[in-house]
């Protein structure tokens, strides 16, 4: 029994040693930086647990549009919604001056395309188009929160859409997650615990096939490393100030285990390419914790 006693004290000494280790690390990245940058990271395995800002609320730009996916697909378990209806697209919902790869696709409307195609867009290029679209089939933005109200979620709020973000840059601060609930919505999802698993499954392959923020999570990670992501960005307002850079995602190491990490940064006079770097840093060194851990 000592000797087991023994061992496990190692064990923990060792994984409290390697936690202070990430800590610095990531205090480090923030250090000097005129921002402030929450980062929640949740081992789906072995319960760890770190966070810096964790409970503190951050707009999510379209980190939101993970959830309006999931309340999408919800919609789909339940029978309301098909993937495969068809939705018909026009001036009324292809806004010009906003980020839309639907509208690029489709530019002069008056056509129906699929609801897989307008989630797909929005997911995984993070359409803006295709997230109002989708946010009108749901009722707004009160059907999303009711349905993350009603799984657990806490520290999350939803009411504004795209549009009503580019008209007014203050209202993005009302839709917000803090970092904990963030990986806390992804293990629930990853564990089936929001969807059908037809719908978990659908919605992982969507998120693994994200192709904005190259430079952020998955920049210093190893090549084909499956992160299943979403992305979001303020961009800078007349002063020069970055609402929100911000990525959420579940990674899968190379021992096939799995965690969660959100880093959000917010309120930033900062260059882009700084935000987004440390973004990239962050990831990079919990994904060595994670790798010097487990050998």
């Amino acid at each position: 029994m000592k000797k087991i006693a023994f061992v496990f004290l190692f064990i923990s000494a060792f994984i409290s040693a390697q936690k202070s280790i990430l800590e610095q690390k990531i205090n480090a990245v923030t250090q000097g930086k005129n921002a402030t940058v929450g980062v929640s990271v949740l081992d789906f395995d072995n319960k760890f647990r770190y966070s810096k800002y964790g409970d503190q609320k951050f707009p999510m730009q379209s980190v939101f549009k993970f959830h309006i996916a999931a309340a999408i697909l919800n919609f789909v378990d339940q029978g309301k919604l098909s993937l495969n209806q068809k939705v018909l697209l026009d001036s009324s919902n292809l806004l010009e001056d906003t980020w839309s790869p639907l509208r690029d696709k489709y530019p002069n409307g008056n056509i129906e395309v699929p609801l897989s195609e307008i989630l797909e867009l929005t997911v995984a290029r993070s359409d803006n188009n295709g997230c109002d679209i989708m946010l009108k089939l749901l009722g707004g933005p009160q059907t999303v929160q009711k349905f993350m109200d009603s799984k657990g979620i806490k520290g999350f709020q939803i009411k504004y859409n795209e549009a009503e973000m580019h008209q007014n840059w203050n209202v993005q601060y009302e839709n917000y997650s803090t970092p904990n609930s963030a990986v806390d919505v992804l293990k629930k999802f990853y564990n089936g615990k929001l969807l059908s698993k037809k719908s978990t499954d659908y919605l992982m392959k969507v998120m693994l096939s994200t192709s904005t923020g190259l430079n952020k999570m998955v920049e210093q990670l190893p090549k084909n490393t499956p992160v299943a992501r979403k992305t979001g960005a303020s961009g800078k307002n007349k002063d020069g100030l970055t609402g929100a850079e911000n990525e959420i995602g579940i990674i899968t190491l190379p021992n096939g285990k799995h965690y969660a990490i959100a880093v959000f940064v917010s309120n930033s006079m900062e260059t882009d390419a700084v935000n987004c770097k440390m973004i990239s840093d962050i990831s990079k060194e919990v994904w060595d914790y994670f790798n010097i851990a487990d050998s």
